[in-house]
C-alpha cells in the first residue's frame, strides 16, 4: 500500500512539472546538429526592400475609394446639404479618411513663458545621465538542436569558460566553439549508457563532467578528446545535475543522493549530503564556495554548508526550506551579494523566491505566472533573467530588486528548459523543447572599469592630527 502510493505520488509530481516529454515520434534524424538556422520573420524589417512596397503596410479599401469613390465626386460633385455634410464628415472620421497630414497638430503648441531662469535644472543636466540600454528582442543567432531530451529535470546545457559550449543531444555530447562557431563531437554513448542527463564544465574550461542515464558520470577532457575515468559506485540511478567546486565534483541524482567527488582520488565520494527523498534537479555552489544550494522534485530547497561536511556520515542541511510548492530547479547566487540565492519553482509554483542564506529567510516572492526552468544574475548589472515554460515560453528580464520587468524575449515555442551565459557574461543561450538553440545578447556589453584612486596607506590619515 505505501509502495504504490509513493509511486503514485511520485509520478503524479512528475505530471504536474511535466518532466519527461517523449517528442521520439518528431525527431528529424536527417538535420545536422548546430547548423544556423536562417528564419523568415514575419513583419521583420530584416526581410523588406526598401524599392519594392510591402503589401501588408497598405490599405486597400481606402486606396479603392480614393481611386473611383472619391475622383467621381471631385468630378461630379453632389448637390450638398447640411445634413449630407455632417453624414460625410462623420464617416470621413470614422474611417479615418482625414490623411491629408501626418504628424500635424491639432492645435498650436503653446509658446513657451520666459520664467525665471531655473539654474538648479543646469546644475542637474550636467550630471551625465546613463542611457537606457538597448535589449534586442529577437535573439541573434539560431542553431539546430535536434534530438534535445525534452525533460525539466535536466541539465543539458553549459558554456566553458575557454568559451566553448557543451549541450547534449540525445546519447551525444556535441562542443561548439563560440569564438569561430566551430562543431565537434566529444562522445556518443551507446543505448545502454544514454542519454546524457548532464553535462558541467570544470572551472578550467577544460575538462567537463557528462552525467548518464545509467547513474555513471563521465570525466572527459575536452582539448585531448579523451576519457579521464567513470566515477560509479555512488548513485543507482541517473544524475540529472552537476557542479563543481574546484576539484570537487558534486552529483545529484534520481535517487535523490548528493556526493561529492574528489576527482584526484581513486576512492572519488568524500561527502554525501542526504536530505532529498525525489530527484534532484538543481545544484549550485556559491561564489566562495562555502554553501551548496540543492534542489528537488520534493519541493525541498537545501541549504549544506562546507564547514560542516561529513565524510563518516551523512551531513546535515544548514537550512531546509520547504517554501516552493512544485519542483525547484532553477538556482542562481547572486554575483554581488555573496549570501543571496535566487530559487524558483516548476508549474504547480512558479515564483521566483530570494533567500538570506546566513540565516535562511526568504526576502521576496515574485508570481511569474508560468513554470520557471532557469535563472541567470547579469554579472555587470543588478538584474535577473528567468526562463518559462507554457504559455508564452519567453526568457525575462528583471531589475533586481524591485522586479519590475525590463524585457520579454520570445522567439522559443517550447519551453526553455536550459540556460547559459558567455564567460564574459553579455551573452545568455537558451535551449528549449523546440530543439533550437538561440542566442540572446540580454545583457549587454561591460563597463570598463575605471582605475580605482591610489590609496593612502598612511595609517589614520582621515583622522585630524593632534598638534
Amino acid at each position: 500500500g505505501s509502495l504504490s502510493l509513493s509511486l503514485f505520488v511520485s509520478f503524479s509530481a512528475n505530471v504536474m512539472d511535466a518532466g519527461s516529454v517523449n517528442s521520439s515520434s518528431n525527431k528529424k534524424h536527417s538535420r545536422c546538429p548546430l547548423q544556423e538556422q536562417f528564419i523568415q520573420r514575419k513583419g521583420s524589417r530584416e526581410n523588406l526592400d526598401r524599392f519594392i512596397p510591402n503589401r501588408s503596410a497598405m490599405d486597400f479599401d481606402y486606396a479603392h475609394f480614393m481611386l473611383t469613390e472619391g475622383r467621381k465626386e471631385k468630378e461630379n460633385p453632389v448637390v450638398s446639404s447640411p445634413s449630407r455634410d455632417a453624414y460625410r464628415k462623420v464617416l470621413a472620421e470614422t474611417f479615418n479618411m482625414n490623411r491629408t497630414r501626418i504628424l500635424a497638430f491639432k492645435n498650436k503648441p503653446p509658446t513657451p513663458v520666459e520664467a525665471i531662469p531655473d539654474f538648479s535644472a543646469a546644475v542637474h543636466q550636467s550630471k551625465p545621465t546613463k542611457p537606457r540600454r538597448h535589449i534586442p528582442q529577437t535573439s541573434e543567432r539560431t542553431l539546430d538542436a535536434p534530438d534535445l531530451v525534452d525533460d525539466y529535470y535536466l541539465n543539458l546545457l553549459d558554456w566553458g569558460s575557454s568559451n566553448v559550449l557543451a549541450i547534449a543531444l540525445g546519447n551525444t555530447v556535441y562542443l561548439w566553439d563560440a569564438s569561430n562557431g566551430a562543431t565537434s563531437e566529444l562522445v556518443t554513448l551507446d543505448e545502454d549508457s544514454g542519454p546524457v542527463t548532464s553535462v558541467k564544465w570544470a572551472p578550467d574550461g577544460r575538462h567537463i563532467a557528462v552525467g548518464l542515464n545509467n547513474s555513471e558520470v563521465q570525466l572527459w577532457d575536452s582539448t585531448a578528446n579523451k576519457k579521464l575515468r567513470n566515477l560509479r559506485g555512488g548513485h543507482t540511478s541517473r544524475v540529472g545535475a552537476l557542479d563543481w567546486n574546484n576539484h570537487i565534483l558534486t552529483t545529484g541524482g534520481m535517487d535523490g543522493q548528493i556526493f561529492n567527488n574528489d576527482v584526484r582520488v581513486r576512492a572519488h565520494i568524500v561527502e554525501t549530503y542526504s536530505g532529498h527523498h525525489q530527484e534532484v534537479c538543481g545544484l549550485k555552489w556559491s561564489a566562495s564556495g562555502q554553501q551548496l544550494a540543492s534542489g528537488g522534485n520534493d519541493n525541498l530547497l537545501h541549504i549544506w554548508d562546507r564547514s560542516t561536511a561529513s565524510s563518516n556520515s551523512a551531513t546535515q542541511w544548514l537550512h531546509r526550506l520547504e517554501d516552493h510548492t512544485a519542483a525547484v530547479k532553477a538556482l542562481a547566487w547572486c554575483p554581488f551579494q555573496g549570501n543571496l540565492l535566487a530559487s524558483g519553482g516548476g508549474g504547480g509554483d512558479r515564483c521566483i523566491k530570494f533567500w538570506n542564506t546566513h540565516t535562511g529567510a526568504c526576502l521576496n516572492s515574485v508570481d511569474t505566472g508560468s513554470q520557471v526552468c532557469a535563472l541567470l544574475w547579469n554579472k555587470n548589472e543588478r538584474e535577473l533573467l528567468s526562463s518559462h515554460g507554457f504559455t508564452q515560453n519567453q526568457l525575462t528580464l528583471w531589475k533586481y530588486p524591485s522586479m519590475v520587468k525590463m524585457a520579454e524575449l520570445t522567439g522559443h515555442t517550447s519551453r526553455v528548459l536550459f540556460m547559459t551565459q558567455s564567460p564574459d557574461g553579455c551573452t545568455v543561450a537558451s535551449a528549449a523543447g523546440d530543439e533550437t538553440l538561440r542566442f540572446w545578447n540580454v545583457f549587454g556589453t561591460p563597463e570598463v572599469a575605471k582605475p580605482a584612486p591610489k590609496a593612502n596607506h598612511e595609517p589614520f590619515a582621515n583622522v585630524n592630527r593632534i598638534r
